[in-house]
């Protein structure tokens, strides 16, 4: 039984189905167990592609399945009006659509998920946000996008999923002195406070501030650790400091009725 997360602020808008899903309720098995939707992942392709016919269901969407992209941490959002076959993922880190029935999705394993919707023009975005898109203008190129189909930012209720927090995100001091180059305010989402410790990222802070400053209706974080929370999330970092061959994704996604 699938069991997103959900934001009160997007569950709220009448016509919109949304879901920050978890790895429970699929059919995947070993370390992709259970609910894996990363094509990207070496899991056996027809277990993905049930797993996302699941959530696509879950969400009622009209087609059997969840519109993904070819994710690459760029500050790409594109609009799409229809189904894209699985093999000709465009490269690109958001999605918007105004079109019913079409769910889209964000795949993630500690980067943030980032749904999107406007309720009035009836437009919905998904953006996978890790630090390199987040610093790159990714939230903003999708709301840009999300303007350009009708939307309006001062009308467009944005959510942030689950990631990686601040207690389990080491960085190197070269990332830490790059982001604060370009901003000094950007001191505050790193936490050094043990003497010689490598600083700490809060990623969801960063992520909603800069949503903040997007004039937006309303936002919402729903930031449980990907990484601490193993029984619930699929996590990058998690698998790779135990050495593991490979790691699921977990899926977002959102729907206008």
């Amino acid at each position: 039984m699938l069991e997103p997360i959900q934001a009160q602020c997007l569950a709220s808008l009448p016509g919109i189905s949304h879901g920050f899903f978890t790895r429970n309720g699929g059919v995947s098995d070993s370390l992709y167990a259970s609910l894996n939707c990363g094509p990207g992942s070496s899991d056996e392709p027809a277990h993905i592609d049930e797993n996302r016919a699941r959530v696509a269901r879950h969400l009622a969407a009209a087609e059997p399945e969840v519109i993904t992209l070819y994710q690459i941490h760029s500050a790409t959002a594109l609009a799409i009006e229809g189904q894209v076959h699985a093999n000709g993922r465009p490269k690109a880190d958001a999605l918007v659509t105004r079109t019913p029935g079409l769910a889209i999705g964000s795949l993630t394993a500690d980067c943030a998920p980032v749904l999107f919707a406007d309720p009035e023009a009836r437009v919905v975005g998904a953006a996978h946000a890790g630090w390199r898109g987040a610093t790159a203008g990714i939230l903003e190129a999708a709301i840009t996008e999300m303007e350009r189909l009708g939307g309006r930012r001062e009308r467009i209720f944005a959510a942030i999923g689950p990631s990686i927090n601040q207690a389990a995100y080491e960085v190197g001091p070269e990332f830490k002195a790059a982001l604060i180059e370009g901003n000094l305010d950007n001191a505050r989402f790193f936490d050094q406070s043990e003497p010689n410790a490598r600083p700490h990222f809060d990623l969801p802070g960063y992520i909603e501030s800069r949503l903040g400053a997007g004039g937006l209706a309303g936002i919402e974080r729903q930031s449980l650790c990907t990484y601490a929370n193993e029984s619930l999330f699929y996590s990058f970092r998690r698998s790779k400091h135990r050495g593991e061959a490979d790691y699921g994704r977990q899926i977002s996604a959102i729907v206008v009725a």
